[in-house]
């Protein structure tokens, strides 16, 4: 498609589209927010903190929530697909396929990314987003 085909389409973004972009802009707002987003499972340590120090009535998270939720959800899902290896899982066609979007790790294992996001977000550092990632990394491979 040329590039006036892209500036001028009608056509919405495919869901896998908008996580490419999402990973990216979260990572970099995350960046220039002193949270160190490098897409390391130790960067985890980081979205927690930004949980814990952003979700008050004034926080980062009180304004466009689901776009941010999508957006770490995507880049938790990124990290994980970087150092497990993986394949994402959506569906455009899914009315939820934004919290529904998956990750089909190696062993088939398959992790929802976004959800996670939003149990972190709802019932705080219980739901840790670096003892997510520190589990899945850990684990071993099935034979």
């Amino acid at each position: 498609m040329g590039i006036l085909n892209k500036l001028f389409s009608s056509q919405k973004p495919t869901l896998l589209q908008d996580i490419m972009t999402s990973k990216d802009w979260i990572a970099m707002a995350l960046n220039s927010s002193n949270y160190a987003a490098d897409f390391s499972i130790n960067s985890f340590k980081e979205i927690d903190r930004f949980f814990d120090e952003q979700n008050t009535p004034d926080g980062i998270l009180s304004r466009n929530r689901g776009q941010i939720l999508f957006a770490l959800g995507a880049y938790i899902g990124e990290v994980i697909i970087s150092v497990c290896g993986g394949e994402w899982l959506t569906d455009d066609n899914d009315p939820q396929g934004e919290v529904n979007i998956a990750v089909r790790l190696k062993d088939g294992t398959i992790i929802f990314p976004v959800q996670r996001a939003m149990k972190r977000y709802m019932n705080g550092k219980e739901d840790s987003i670096y003892d997510y990632g520190y589990i899945l990394s850990e684990k071993p491979a099935k034979a």
